[in-house]
């Protein structure tokens, strides 16, 4: 199962871990999925979204 948000599209991202003496490795920030059911035209479906998508999913909901 791939790390995307179903919803945003937001992947994974890299860059480099610094230590004390600045030495820089590889490292990856990997996105926050959840997996969350969610009605899409009428029918419940399980959907992998991103923490940050299903929070304003809630909030545009509340309004």
């Amino acid at each position: 199962m791939s790390k995307v948000c179903q919803v945003t599209g937001k992947r994974a991202m890299s860059g480099n871990n610094r230590s004390h003496s600045l030495r820089a490795t590889r490292r990856k920030w990997n996105v926050n999925l959840q997996t969350v059911r969610v009605v899409i035209d009428g029918k419940p479906q399980k959907v992998r979204m991103s923490a940050r998508a299903l929070k304003t999913l809630k909030a545009s909901a509340k309004a």
